[in-house]
């Protein structure tokens, strides 16, 4: 077990070792939840951790996001 301290804003650092055993980088997302007195912390899914197993679209990871972002827009507006 490692401890942290929670800085002035909520944040915390994850230790390096912590890091690298889960594979964790700069721009990654984590989940967090709470339960039993306990948080959870777990690297987040994103586009790219399904890659091979989503169908074949005809569209890059990158084409599928941009239509998307702006399917979003236009139910924004």
């Amino acid at each position: 077990m490692q401890m942290v301290k929670i800085l002035p804003k909520g944040q915390i650092t994850l230790p390096k070792k912590i890091r690298e055993s889960l594979g964790v980088h700069d721009g990654d997302s984590l989940t967090i939840e709470q339960t039993d007195g306990e948080i959870i912390l777990k690297k987040g899914k994103t586009i790219h951790d399904f890659m091979g197993s989503l169908p074949n679209l005809g569209m890059t990871i990158d084409e599928i996001r941009e239509k998307a972002v702006k399917a979003g827009a236009k139910d924004r507006a």
